[in-house]
């Protein structure tokens, strides 16, 4: 069959009508899983699994991963439930786990008893690891070799495991007790072919770079990062080797955190489907709590106003300049925030150099406050004498400054502290976010600026 870059849905219908078992074995090995998946996205899933049936196990198992996770729910669901076991037995053990997690309570308990012992075994031992830790994205499944084997002997034994083995980028030299006693790449490996009966001890790396498997997987991804590795073995306490981690298990957590920073940053809980596919009630949930919190506590900004009723009445020019006042509160807060959140993601600070960053962006603070006050203090300079009444440009020009570059300091002390305050407490500081700390600086900002104001003017 010659297959043309765009299969159309009919022709596949047809095939599968047709039971053309050749055509649809064709379909699947022709093109990168990726893009078969992509070819099968408007089938059903009852039909999405007909057509993986006609695949060998490991490349029904590669398309089934590029499935959205919905979709491959779905199938769970309604395929016969001894043909599903075998086959969630064959998935890498961090990815079954996942999609076990998503399954109702029900159907995990009437699969679980139809897999094999062994794959029982470890689905329950990482189900038991707490969610986001290093525990519940790794893999079991590595190269692992006693020290006391040769290069010929080794490459022997890998020969053996590579079938069950998700990746080879490194093989993991063990003691019996499965102690990590260190690390030999594949590369080198596959150097030391000249020298066949080299040890393995001669040629592994010792002093390797781990995680425990109770760390918070943002910081397994700051390691794998910071290190540029392939993947990371994880450990426990007294050093057992128990999985790894790969550099595509990473990339994952790195688009879910940047995602759900993105969500928190915007005001919103995050959406579990793609925008199109969430129910729009979905949506409007998720939206409308954080924007009703919101506007409650922007409730408080018209509170502020009216305690300073007499002094709007005495000079009205000061609530012309309320936005401009209150505005680079938040834009100052927010900015501070992003940086400080993104500071902390990324391990450059943490809660314990909070005496730093205060002493950074109050100086930071002053200086952007002084830059903006001038601003500030030339446009009010400007303001016709016709709508000041009897106060004086020098005057007014004088409380806005002074205004702006106090309120942008306290937005930049509120942004930059409230990260820290929220990672303290053991909340996301993702939540520490514009519109969180906009709100917060908008009524803390009338009132610094009224106050200013009657100081001077009244």
């Amino acid at each position: 069959m010659s297959l043309p870059n765009t299969l159309y849905l009919p022709e596949l219908r047809e095939m599968l009508a047709e039971n053309n078992a050749a055509e649809l074995r064709e379909f699947c090995t022709a093109l990168h899983p990726a893009r078969t998946a992509d070819f099968m996205e408007g089938l059903t899933p009852a039909e999405a699994w007909r057509v993986l049936q006609f695949a060998e196990m490991p490349v029904r198992v590669e398309i089934f991963g590029y499935f959205s996770r919905d979709k491959q729910l779905d199938i769970i669901r309604l395929a016969d439930r001894q043909e599903i076991a075998e086959f969630i037995a064959h998935l890498p053990p961090d990815d079954r786990v996942d999609i076990l997690n998503a399954l109702e309570p029900e159907l995990v308990a009437e699969l679980l008893p139809l897999l094999p012992a062994a794959e029982r075994r470890d689905i329950l031992r990482l189900r038991a690891y707490p969610e986001n830790t290093a525990g519940a994205i790794m893999t079991t499944e590595f190269a692992r070799l006693p020290e006391d084997l040769t290069v010929r002997q080794a490459l022997d034994e890998l020969a053996r495991q590579a079938a069950e083995l998700e990746t080879i980028y490194y093989i993991y030299i063990v003691d019996s007790q499965d102690h990590l006693e260190g690390l030999v790449s594949a590369r080198q490996l596959l150097s030391a072919m000249g020298r066949p009966d080299t040890m393995l001890r001669d040629l592994m790396e010792r002093e390797l770079v781990t995680v425990n498997v109770t760390d918070d997987r943002e910081e397994v991804a700051r390691k794998v990062a910071r290190y540029d590795l392939l993947a990371i073995p994880v450990v426990d306490q007294e050093r057992h080797m128990l999985g790894i981690i790969t550099h595509d298990d990473v990339i994952d957590v790195v688009v879910e955190e940047a995602t759900e920073d993105a969500y928190h940053m915007g005001g919103m809980a995050p959406l579990v489907e793609s925008y199109l596919d969430t129910a729009f009630l979905t949506v409007w949930r998720k939206r409308a709590g954080w924007l009703a919190m919101l506007f409650v506590a922007e409730l408080f900004t018209f509170t502020a106003l009216a305690s300073f009723e007499d002094a709007i009445k005495q000079i009205v020019a000061l609530s012309l300049f309320v936005p401009l006042c209150i505005s680079t509160g938040g834009n100052s807060g927010s900015q501070a925030a992003t940086l400080i959140t993104r500071a902390i993601a990324l391990g450059q600070i943490t809660v314990r150099d909070w005496y730093r960053v205060l002493a950074h962006e109050m100086l930071m603070g002053l200086a952007l406050g002084c830059t903006l006050g001038c601003i500030g203090f030339v446009r009010a300079a400007l303001t016709p004498q016709g709508i000041l009444g009897d106060v004086s440009h020098w005057e007014l020009a004088w409380v806005i400054a002074q205004a702006v570059a106090l309120i942008c300091l306290w937005g930049t002390i509120t942004g930059s502290m409230l990260p820290l305050i929220f990672k303290r407490l053991g909340i996301d500081p993702g939540f520490a976010s514009s519109p969180f700390v906009a709100t917060l600086v908008d009524v803390t900002g009338i009132v610094i600026y009224f106050t200013i104001a009657k100081a001077y003017l009244l």
